[in-house]
This record gives C-alpha cells, sequence and structure tokens, in this order.
C-alpha cells in the first residue's frame, strides 16, 4: 500500500482531470437517459391514442356479432366508417411526413439516415410502412370484416410510433455516422444546393450548382427518382421576367426656345 501512497502523493493534481472526466461522463448519461425517456413518453402517447380507437372498434364489432353478421358495412352512418376514416388520416399523415424527408434533396443531406435502410431504425420503419400500405382498406365504404380492421389498426400503429422513433435517431444521428472527409462533401453539397434554387441566379448558375450537388451526395446519399424530379423542377424553373411598363403616351419632342434660335439674319 506504501507504493500506492507515495504515488498519490506525488501526482496528487491528476485527481482533478479524472474527476472532470467523470463529471462528463455522468451528465452525458443523464442526457441519454433523459433522451430515452422521452422517447419512451412519446411512443407510449400514440399507442394511447391507437388503443382507443381499438376499443371503439372492438365495442362496434360486438354490435355486429349480435347482429349476427361479421361484415362492417362501412357505407352506413356508424362509426365503423368513421374508425376508417381516421385510420387513413393517420396513416396518410405519417406518409406525408416521410415524404418531406424523401422528397426534400435539403432534408436528405441534414437528416441521411431517413433515407439510409441500412440503419436499424429506418428499415424498422420501412417494414412498418409496408405492411400498412397492404393492409390499407380500399376506401372508407369498403366492406371488411372485424380481423382486416383489426390488423389495419394495428399496422398502422405500428407504422407511427416506427416512425416517431426513426425520425428521432436521424435528428440525433445527422451526418455523424460518415467520415471527416465526407461530412464536408456534405456540407458543400448543402450550400451548392441554396444556390441551385436559388431565384436570384442565372439559370446558368443553378444548372452548375445542380451537378455539383449531385457529384458531392455521389456514393454518400441516394436520391429516389421522385426527388431527383422535384429538385430538377426547381433548378430549370425560369427566372420571372420584368413587368412590362404600362402604356404611355409617346414622348413629345422638346420644342426649342425662339430666343435661342440663330437669327434669320446672321
Amino acid at each position: 500500500m506504501q507504493p500506492l501512497f507515495d504515488f498519490l502523493g506525488q501526482y496528487w493534481w491528476l485527481a482533478f482531470p479524472f474527476l472532470g472526466m467523470a463529471g462528463g461522463a455522468a451528465k452525458a448519461w443523464e442526457q441519454g437517459a433523459k433522451r430515452r425517456h422521452e422517447r419512451r413518453i412519446e411512443t407510449l402517447r400514440v399507442k394511447a391514442q391507437l388503443k382507443t380507437a381499438e376499443f371503439e372498434a372492438r365495442a362496434l364489432t360486438q354490435q355486429q356479432k349480435r347482429g349476427g353478421p361479421q361484415i362492417v358495412d362501412t357505407t352506413a352512418s356508424v362509426a365503423p366508417n368513421e374508425l376508417l376514416g381516421r385510420l387513413f388520416t393517420e396513416h396518410d399523415e405519417i406518409t406525408a411526413r416521410w415524404l418531406d424527408y424523401e422528397l426534400d434533396v435539403a432534408k436528405l443531406i441534414a437528416f441521411p439516415a431517413m433515407s439510409d435502410g441500412r440503419q436499424p431504425l429506418t428499415a424498422a420503419f420501412l417494414r412498418a410502412k409496408k405492411a400498412a400500405d397492404a393492409l390499407r382498406p380500399t376506401s372508407a365504404g369498403a366492406k371488411v370484416t372485424e380481423q382486416q380492421v383489426s390488423e389495419y389498426l394495428d399496422a398502422v400503429g405500428n407504422y407511427a410510433v416506427a416512425f416517431e422513433i426513426a425520425e428521432k435517431d436521424a435528428r440525433r444521428l445527422r451526418d455523424s455516422t460518415f467520415t471527416a472527409p465526407e461530412r464536408k462533401r456534405l456540407e458543400r453539397a448543402q450550400q451548392l444546393l441554396k444556390v441551385a434554387i436559388d431565384d436570384s441566379a442565372t439559370q446558368a448558375e443553378r444548372n452548375v450548382a445542380y451537378k455539383r450537388v449531385r457529384e458531392e451526395l455521389d456514393g454518400l446519399i441516394l436520391l429516389s427518382d421522385d426527388a431527383v424530379t422535384v429538385l430538377e423542377k426547381q433548378v430549370a424553373r425560369e427566372i420571372a421576367a420584368p413587368a412590362p411598363k404600362p402604356a404611355t403616351e409617346p414622348e413629345r419632342m422638346p420644342q426649342a426656345d425662339p430666343r435661342r434660335l440663330p437669327d434669320a439674319n446672321g
């Protein structure tokens, strides 16, 4: 023990850096725990909302059971119609939020994980989307069974939760999964993109900036065909021509001042 005491006596000042490191680690753990807690709360909130809709569906199907048939006729003005309408709305809202990332190149550069199927949470979201799309009835007026309504309800719930989690993770990661040189390329692409869609830039400037954006993103982020189409339309829009001046009377030639005219006699 004496050598240890001797070492501590000589290098007591090392305690301060160690304490600082320990404090930083504790703070990082606390922040991580807070984020995990917020994510669980958000997930539970979404699930609770969809559970309420599920209870309503079960109550309605019980009424159908007492009446005999197992088919829910959503053409009638009853709650099953409203339930499917609510599920359609929820389904469409999630898809619109996803497309906001998928079609906006600026957002794809800022949050690349949302388009990267190699990310586990993004892959889970894409699987949930595929399942919800496959189970969606053709319309709110379609005749569906109790089992179909229940399966679609669960699929929309999973879709909503999977998107919330994938989005939060993508916003947390940002470009941290890329190397330093790759992050530089993403930064250049973001700056060039501003020029490519800038109304004040000339068409030639926008075209050159667009080409360089594609070069910087090559091998880093895979743009969907739809995203490319949207971006090309933004780049190719015509620069607004100046409005023509309103028609006015033709300008009259100034009349010569007779006092300034040379005298005819010289």
